[in-house]
């Protein structure tokens, strides 16, 4: 067996290095122009150079020139910034879009009779007022907010104290830019982050899935169960990967960035923190 193996290889290499001869001859004198001898070695060799070659110069070409900007995953810094600016320019068009439509529903409300105009004291004071009504509580918050707050009725500490957060670390729900804060008068709970759609939203803090559904209003919602009895609630989420009674860690991925629900204008994130059954602002405890 190792001798006829050794007489296919023999004859392989044979075959590779047997020498042919091309020759070019002149069609009138019979005369020999050019006589080359090769073999299929030679052309294999010449073969891989030429593309050696080629491979280099394409290689070449394509990182010392602005053809490199067009390779999947490939971005300069200038391009980054160029991105980064347009995002902020696009985010600051939508928020005006968005007020400049209020503004006009206002008046068709006014022209229309459903609001009187001696009631009015500023378009803008409506347009507030109908940015309000887009957060409206769902009636299964009304009645978590109501529980936890005749639990803590005539608890005086809750009223002024800041919660204990020692030894608690609260990471950033989801990446984004803030585009509604916190206001207790305006009986806005939570603050809006503008995010990419599909974006991941995380816990901010270990703890249990307490409750993860639909609703018409808030689309997907998700709450979560702390420590030291701190709720965390993520809205108008585009679908959710947790279930009721999961066990999360803090920064793992609970749900996906979306626009479900009525009460919404774009993909983003409603992020609400309570503690005791009372809401708290979340940007005093979270850097977004």
């Amino acid at each position: 067996m190792e001798k006829k193996k050794k007489k296919r290889n023999k004859a392989f290499w044979n075959n590779i290095k047997f020498k042919y001869k091309l020759t070019i001859i002149n069609e009138n004198t019979l005369e020999e122009v050019v006589g080359l001898r090769v073999s299929k070695l030679n052309g294999i060799s010449v073969l891989l150079s030429v593309l050696t070659v080629l491979f280099l110069i394409a290689s070449l070409i394509i990182a010392f020139t602005p053809l490199r900007n067009y390779l999947p995953g490939y971005m300069n810094s200038e391009v980054r910034a160029q991105v980064v600016e347009n995002a902020l320019r696009v985010d600051s068009l939508q928020q005006l879009v968005d007020r400049q439509q209020l503004y006009i529903m206002n008046i068709q409300d006014i022209f229309q009779g459903k609001v009187k105009a001696d009631t009015v004291h500023s378009i803008d004071s409506l347009t507030n007022i109908r940015e309000d009504s887009l957060m409206e509580r769902t009636q299964r918050e009304t009645e978590f907010r109501k529980q936890y707050e005749e639990t803590e009725k005539y608890n005086l500490t809750s009223i002024t104290a800041r919660p204990d957060t020692d030894g608690l670390i609260f990471y950033r729900p989801t990446n984004g830019m803030i585009s509604g804060t916190f206001n207790v008068e305006r009986k806005h709970f939570g603050t809006d982050i503008a995010a990419n759609s599909g974006e991941s939203v995380v816990a901010t803090l270990d703890g249990t899935v307490i409750l993860s559904t639909y609703t018409a209003e808030t689309g997907y919602l998700i709450e979560i169960q702390h420590s030291q009895d701190f709720v965390s609630v993520y809205k108008h989420c585009g679908s959710l990967l947790k279930q009721e009674g999961d066990a999360v860690k803090g920064g793992e991925a609970i749900a996906l960035v979306g626009n479900t629900g009525q009460l919404t204008t774009g993909p983003h994130l409603h992020f609400e923190l309570w503690h005791r059954g009372r809401a708290i602002n979340p940007e005093l405890y979270i850097v977004f």
